[in-house]
């Protein structure tokens, strides 16, 4: 074919928004910058605060520690829960412990935490729709063991099993594939006619409106590159969901030096965007990149406007230093 043609494609990337960070994940690293300006450090973190590798490098360069588990935490120190919630059983550990808590749990996930114990009650099974071992999961789980059931995607579903027909209701974790979990929803009314819904959807806003943008960016796009880290389940599903959506290669990266050449062959429309737990600067990073190699005309696909914000974690209005101290008895 020789040199360039007239006819070669200009080279361009599509960039989605909304994308990167949601309320919830802002409202939680926010938490922990002023609960170690506030309490000093060290402030121990149970699990990831947010699924992004940059996020908790950074928030450990600052004097956060983090631990799987809370019998890790010396007793009378402070403890926060992740964006993701824990199970009732946590915040019974933290208090045997004689930890002071600082609940960062997104409040939409806390909603969902709420249907399961008001659902419980009224004795319903519950097939909660979610990734098996994802800490969400785990901590919706907790509000009622008995009464829910994990249901992993549409091909799960041959595999449940309800006491009562005519009680059942779903759920779902708050970061899933829309697509996929309403295809497993209707899987799951075929078998069960008088399965019930949720008051309000559970996947979140913010879920839903990234996977919008992809989707218009990738049916036009050769090659999406989603900013976000391997454990954060909404970005994995943002590579899915630009799959779906006709293109014809995408890749997660955490940063622009994961990106590899290769995938730039043949291509002219790259698609970016960011899981709901990455800073701007990262995406910047990957557009930098990009510009370096041709690709420096920038075009918004704009889904939807964002506005939504939450309040700081309550136990931030007080001295928890003191708090932990007289727990402790010290």
């Amino acid at each position: 074919m020789g040199g360039m043609t007239a006819t070669t494609p200009a080279r361009r990337v599509l960039l989605a928004a909304p994308r990167g960070y949601c309320a919830g994940v802002d409202r939680a690293v926010i938490a922990v910058e002023k609960a170690l300006e506030q309490y000093g450090s060290p402030i121990y973190v149970r699990h990831e605060i947010v699924h992004n590798k940059y996020v908790v490098q950074t928030l450990e360069k600052k004097g956060a520690i983090f631990v799987e588990e809370t019998a890790e935490v010396p007793e009378g120190s402070i403890v926060m829960f992740s964006a993701h919630g824990v199970a009732p059983v946590v915040h019974e550990e933290a208090a045997e412990r004689k930890l002071a808590t600082i609940d960062a749990t997104c409040p939409l996930v806390t909603k969902v935490h709420k249907e399961a114990v008001r659902f419980a009650d009224e004795d319903y099974d519950i097939l909660l729709i979610g990734h098996d071992g994802h800490e969400e999961v785990i901590g919706t789980s907790g509000e009622a063991p008995e009464h829910i059931t994990l249901v992993d995607g549409p091909e799960d579903v041959a595999n449940v099993s309800v006491r009562d027909e005519s009680k059942v209701v779903w759920l779902s974790q708050t970061t899933l594939s829309v697509d996929e979990t309403m295809e497993t929803v209707d899987a799951l009314k075929t078998k069960f006619p008088q399965l019930i819904s949720p008051p309000s959807d559970d996947i979140c806003y913010a879920t839903q409106n990234r996977q919008i943008a992809v989707k218009q960016m990738g049916a036009e796009a050769d090659l999406v590159i989603v900013v976000g880290s391997k454990n954060s389940s909404n970005s994995v599903r943002l590579v899915e969901v630009a799959l779906g959506a006709g293109a014809r290669d995408a890749h997660l990266v955490d940063y622009a030096s994961e990106i590899e050449e290769a995938w730039l062959d043949g291509v002219s429309t790259v698609g970016v965007t960011s899981g709901a737990s990455v800073p701007e600067v990262l995406v910047e990073g990957v557009l930098e990149w990009l510009s370096q190699r041709g690709f420096e005309d920038v075009e918004i696909v704009k889904a939807a406007e964002e506005s939504i914000t939450f309040s700081l974690p309550k136990e931030l209005r007080r001295d928890l230093r003191a708090e932990a101290a007289e727990l402790s008895g010290q």
